[in-house]
């Protein structure tokens, strides 16, 4: 299955559908958006990643930010924070460069590894476009976490990549269909900057619960 470009997901996106569903409709569908000091934190660590048309060389390594990718095949777009372009005999060629080259994405999260596979999807997510683009295999990359201040290699294995097809695949279709679905509250909400958008409390219940509860006294 090909998509057309209207139809391209962000992949930024993914890793909000993994943490949580609702919060992705409310970014990506409904296009509402709140900031808390985590947001705030991310986008200035990113800000420091991203450097549109920057391009450095080191030794043997070509370093770009910002890189623009798609795939046609998984209906995504977005952002590389960095790309690095390794010399290696069985690598590609890239235009105006001498020699060959492996392909490394690199993406820059604010905190420490988490018990989720939601940054692994991102960044396989980049990988694909990648190889899509051109026409390469990439068999891993890194995620740099900013409170560790270290790499993790991330492996792109068969289960990953099939991981990410049942992701987008439900992605595309509650897109396609416009629905925000409904998700029970947990201890993740009261830290997530959409909490007085989402309104957990009211939307984990039905109508007439969340209306016997107020009457009764009981807080949102």
């Amino acid at each position: 299955m090909s998509y057309s470009e209207d139809e391209y997901l962000m992949i930024s996106g993914i890793q909000h559908f993994v943490f949580c569903k609702r919060q992705w409709a409310l970014l990506h569908i409904e296009q509402q958006w709140n900031e808390n000091y985590l947001t705030v934190d991310g986008n200035i660590l990113h800000r420091n990643a991203h450097d549109g048309d920057f391009t450095e060389m080191r030794r043997d390594v070509i370093v770009t930010r910002s890189m623009p990718v798609s795939s046609s095949e998984y209906g995504i777009s977005g952002e590389c924070d960095i790309v690095e372009f390794h010399r290696s005999k069985d690598g590609i060629c890239l235009f105006g460069r001498e020699g060959k080259y492996s392909v490394i994405p690199v993406e820059y999260k604010r905190g420490r590894p988490i018990d989720s596979d939601c940054n692994d999807l991102q960044l396989i997510a980049q990988a694909v476009c990648l190889e899509e683009m051109l026409c390469c295999s990439i068999p891993y990359g890194y995620m740099y976490y900013g409170q560790i201040r270290r790499r993790v290699k991330v492996e792109f294995t068969d289960e990953l990549k099939v991981r990410l097809s049942s992701v987008l695949n439900e992605m595309h279709r509650l897109y396609k269909a416009h629905r925000t679905p409904v998700v029970k509250k947990n201890r993740c909400c009261n830290a997530c900057s959409m909490n007085n958008l989402c309104l957990p409390s009211a939307t984990s219940s039905s109508a007439s619960e969340y209306i016997k509860n107020r009457l009764k006294g009981d807080s949102i």
